[in-house]
């Protein structure tokens, strides 16, 4: 019975799994589009973050509908609506490009960003439930690897297609987001047509309403992980948004294109520094590893700074490691010993998404009038932050639980 239950539930995972790799290539793109859009639209560093801005603008302010939607329609409804909207914020991108227009742009991309937060809200829980609950945190592992695969290729489809003549590099935008926009219309009638099996959430029941629920504001320690969280969030996209500036002005020679590629290496190793950092997670403490982790891409950040030849380059690529599990590592410290506030920690942990506007606008003014490396100083204090945040948890209370990933 429990192996026929396993083969039923094996279908729906691999659809949801595969969610994964659709937000992961739209936010490997964005990178590269800023990038891009600097060049061929001749904006300046700090207007171009305005593609952030609407990327997780709409995360911070379509979160908790989402939620609500889901709980009310399911996760089938929650997913195909959320490819749908996703499908129809890259068809935005042929009007925009033929208009060439970047506040078109910026709006194309808030439209796909809600499409990809409903999807995400939905994918990421229910893949939570596909299963007994003690591998949930495994198996949304093993989704986020996939996620980290749509990263890693997003930069290398970039770099391919948008660095080159001003038209040509629009002619290929268009043409990328309309393959994207077929591509998930067709996952989004396959999800629809799937036997995807419907779970009752347990979690908004009269629970969530008792006291210890109510006073989370009197949990220091989540109060402290849902600012951290917000700043390493941050800290993560305006990495990403200037990382191609940074590695063209430090490495002589180095093309838009090429530094697309390095960027690619960059996630590569992220994605690396997640298995790696789940098994040094069995032999020691999260909140030990992630003072270690901020620490070490706070001396990075540094070193960008410096604005060293190659070397802050090679730098920069080095703090994707140590950025590969801060998410995962301050979630599950934020929410541990929530007891019957856990789901409702857990959803405000997840609207910590939305400090990727943070960081971006200020380190490009800071770009602008200083130079690119001196803005990775933004990044280095929000490392600090968070190694300090790993420090008192590890002084405060000794969590065993294994962090899970929900971005």
């Amino acid at each position: 019975m429990q192996i026929r239950q396993a083969r039923n539930l094996r279908g729906p995972l691999v659809l949801a799994i595969a969610c994964f790799v659709v937000w992961g290539l739209a936010y490997g793109l964005l990178d590269v589009l800023n990038k891009h859009f600097q060049e061929s639209l001749h904006v300046g560093k700090a207007h171009s973050t305005w593609l952030q801005t609407a990327y997780f603008g709409a995360y911070l302010t379509m979160s908790l509908p989402s939620g609500k939607l889901l709980r009310a329609r399911g996760y089938r409804f929650g997913m195909v609506l959320g490819l749908v909207g996703t499908a129809v914020g890259a068809l935005c991108f042929i009007p925009a490009a033929q208009a060439a227009s970047f506040a078109a742009f910026v709006a194309a991309i808030f439209v796909l960003a809600a499409g990809l937060c409903c999807l995400e809200t939905a994918a990421d829980t229910y893949v939570s439930v596909l299963g007994p609950p003690g591998g949930a945190s495994r198996r949304l592992n093993l989704a986020q690897s996939f996620n980290a695969l749509g990263v890693f290729l997003g930069p290398l489809i970039g770099g391919t297609l948008f660095f080159g003549p001003a038209a040509a590099g629009e002619i290929s935008v268009q043409i990328t987001y309309v393959v994207i926009a077929a591509g998930v219309l067709a996952f989004a009638a396959i999800v629809a047509r799937a036997d995807l099996p419907e779970f009752v959430d347990c979690a908004h029941n009269d629970a969530s309403l008792t006291p210890g629920a109510i006073a989370l504001r009197a949990q220091p320690l989540f109060v402290l992980g849902v600012a951290t969280q917000a700043l390493y969030v941050g800290a993560q996209v305006g990495i990403g948004t200037f990382f191609i500036n940074l590695v063209t002005e430090t490495w002589p020679g180095l093309t838009s294109r090429e530094g697309a590629y390095l960027l690619s290496v960059a996630t590569a190793l992220y994605l690396v520094g997640r298995f790696a950092t789940t098994a040094l997670l069995l032999r020691y403490r999260p909140g030990s590893v992630l003072t270690v982790y901020g620490i070490a891409n706070l001396l990075l950040c540094l070193v960008v700074a410096m604005g060293l030849r190659r070397v802050s380059a090679v730098a920069l690529i080095g703090v994707f490691f140590f950025m590969s599990t801060m998410f995962a590592t301050i979630f599950t410290l934020g929410v541990a010993e929530l007891g019957p506030a856990t789901k409702r920690g857990a959803s405000m942990m997840v609207m910590a998404i939305g400090g990727g506007i943070l960081l971006p606008y200020p380190m490009g003014r800071i770009a602008e009038y200083f130079g690119t490396p001196v803005a990775f100083l933004l990044p280095a204090l929000c490392f600090g932050t968070v190694a300090l945040y790993g420090w008192r948890c590890c002084v405060v209370r000794r969590p065993d639980a294994v962090p899970v990933t929900l971005h």
